[in-house]
């Protein structure tokens, strides 16, 4: 019974912040922050590239490819912290850029006045 809890133990502790982490905060907010031009894209790219990598990283270790302390781990999960630690301080730092206008266009293509 306590080898079954401590396996559940693991492959949890795998699935939570190795798995869900990279999909949410890497791939879903980075793909969020590219299309809304609220950060730097190129920044945001960390996120989209390293959200994918660190949740296939996560799924390598659960089915036994390598460690999870190990180089390719650490390799893979690198983007990610670069993503979220370049996203926590930029925003300390300097904040939001402001969002460009929407304007409405007409059926016809041209630009709405009162928009």
């Amino acid at each position: 019974m306590a080898q079954a809890l401590v396996a559940l133990h693991g492959w949890t502790f795998l699935l939570g912040p190795g798995f869900a982490v990279g999909i949410g905060n890497g791939l879903l907010l980075g793909f969020l922050m590219y299309r809304s031009h609220l950060v730097p894209r190129p920044m945001a790219l960390f996120g989209l590239i390293g959200g994918p990598l660190m949740s296939l990283s996560g799924l390598a270790v659960l089915f036994g490819a390598y460690e999870q302390s190990s180089v390719p781990s650490a390799l893979a999960t690198l983007p990610e912290i670069i993503w979220e630690a370049s996203l926590g301080i930029y925003l300390t730092v300097v904040g939001f850029r402001r969002p460009r206008p929407v304007r409405a266009f007409s059926p016809t293509g041209n630009v709405d006045a009162g928009a």
